[in-house]
């Protein structure tokens, strides 16, 4: 076995290594596009049933002290 050899076999894989990396991180975009479209699905769906109202606006509170962990 030459140097050479050597260095092309990790060269190839190397390079076998970023194409599966560069696919992954494709597949990762395609899950995270059809998450959020899941996410107004959902969304839309809740409010036209009438389990949730859009938009979401937080009470003020009435008591002005705060409860721990709750922000």
């Amino acid at each position: 076995m030459t140097l050479g050899s050597g260095e092309d076999r990790w060269e190839a894989e190397l390079r076998a290594l970023r194409e599966e990396l560069k696919e992954l991180r494709a597949e990762q975009r395609e899950m995270a596009k059809a998450i959020g479209d899941l996410v107004t699905t959902f969304r839309t769906l809740a409010t036209h049933l009438g389990i949730a109202a859009e938009p979401y606006n937080r009470k003020q509170a009435t008591d002005s002290r705060e409860l721990p962990g709750f922000g």
